[in-house]
């Protein structure tokens, strides 16, 4: 069901140096900053031969983000994203083996423009997974 792996997301308490450090201290290819409101997100990716890494920063003072920085203020890795090549049928099927799909279950178009659904983090070894319509 799951395809490869789309990207890392990581939450940075200061979003500009996280982006300076990958892209002078690794060489990386940084992309711009993009604010998503309804997930309550700044990011910025960066572009790997293999897969990506998302940038995570607080967009306002409801960012889901904030409760993550606020027990890891050094920031740290928030969750795996997986593609898939129907997102309700994935959700379905994840739903008949017990899995949690956070908030109303319905997918959201996330920061590549595509649908994304997230599952709970301790139905999946304590990580949070995004899933990603490809």
């Amino acid at each position: 069901m799951i395809g490869r792996l789309n990207h890392v997301a990581i939450a940075v308490p200061d979003l500009e140096a996280a982006a300076d450090q990958y892209r002078n201290a690794l060489g990386a290819n940084v992309g711009p900053a993009q604010d998503e409101p309804d997930h309550g997100v700044t990011v910025i990716f960066i572009e790997l031969p293999n897969t990506k890494i998302e940038l995570l920063y607080p967009l306002g003072d409801d960012s889901p983000i904030n409760g993550f920085l606020e027990k890891n203020p050094s920031g740290g890795i928030h969750h795996i994203c997986y593609e898939v090549d129907d997102i309700i049928a994935a959700r379905d099927h994840l739903k008949s083996t017990g899995a949690r799909v956070l908030g109303n279950g319905e997918p959201k178009i996330g920061a590549h423009g595509k649908p994304v659904l997230f599952l709970h983090p301790k139905d999946f070894n304590g990580a949070l997974v995004e899933l990603e319509q490809v």
